[in-house]
């Protein structure tokens, strides 16, 4: 019991860093679903918010756990290009 309280209190601690880019071939609401999902499948995401409007994704991660690199790879092994 004392080690998933201390296992908590780590979690909490993580600091969180967060990410913008832009995404080409964005063009449907079904592609926005698509990305989403990839992103978050992702360990170490917190967040992700994905606009058609923008063409963009905003993503909030556990650097410790994944990082932006990491996760614009999995967005362009979807099918979709992002910017550098």
């Amino acid at each position: 019991r004392g080690s998933l309280l201390l296992h908590t209190l780590r979690l909490r601690a993580t600091v969180l860093q967060t990410g913008t880019s832009g995404i080409a071939g964005l063009t449907c609401v079904g592609c926005v679903r698509s990305v989403t999902k990839v992103l978050k499948a992702q360990d170490g995401l917190a967040k992700a918010e994905v606009s058609l409007e923008n063409k963009s994704a905003l993503v909030e991660y556990a650097p410790d756990k994944a990082g932006l690199e990491h996760l614009k790879r999995s967005v362009v092994e979807a099918g979709f290009e992002v910017a550098a």
